[in-house]
């Protein structure tokens, strides 16, 4: 459902979280997330546009989040980079059909549950979770 560029944004949201007040350089979430550096750079640098995340360059720079954890949740996260879609009318362009057909509805009732579902999970939330698996990213050695 979700797309491999959203889940490697959450991957890269989710390690940055992970570290507060300090910056995470593209290296090190490459390492850490198992995301390919080149596909990650394009990542953040949607994230950066989305405000989400900053970028400081030079010795010390990296990544590091914009805003609060207990603020970002899932759904922002996959909005900035690869959103979810409703249906909102027939997408087979069909002209009979003034409202969703059954098979239509039922799909968008889905995304729909998948958004709200998004939209109530926050960052801190998964970095503040009782498991001792640090979400999408590899622990540290």
């Amino acid at each position: 459902m979700l797309s491999k560029t959203a889940e490697y944004a959450l991957r890269a949201v989710a390690c940055i979280s992970a570290r507060p007040g300090e910056s995470a350089s593209a290296d090190f979430l490459a390492e850490r997330t198992k995301v390919p550096r080149r596909y990650l750079q394009r990542v953040l640098q949607d994230l950066v546009a989305a405000k989400l995340v900053r970028s400081r360059s030079g010795p010390g720079g990296g990544y590091e989040l914009v805003g609060l954890t207990d603020e970002l949740t899932i759904l922002d996260v996959v909005n900035a980079v690869s959103p979810l879609e409703r249906i909102r009318q027939c997408p087979l362009g069909l002209v009979s059909h003034t409202r969703l057909c059954p098979l239509h509805a039922e799909l968008d009732r889905a995304y729909a549950a998948t958004e709200a579902a998004f939209k109530g999970v926050t960052m801190k939330a998964l970095i503040d979770s009782t498991s001792p698996i640090i979400p999408l990213c590899e622990l540290s050695e």
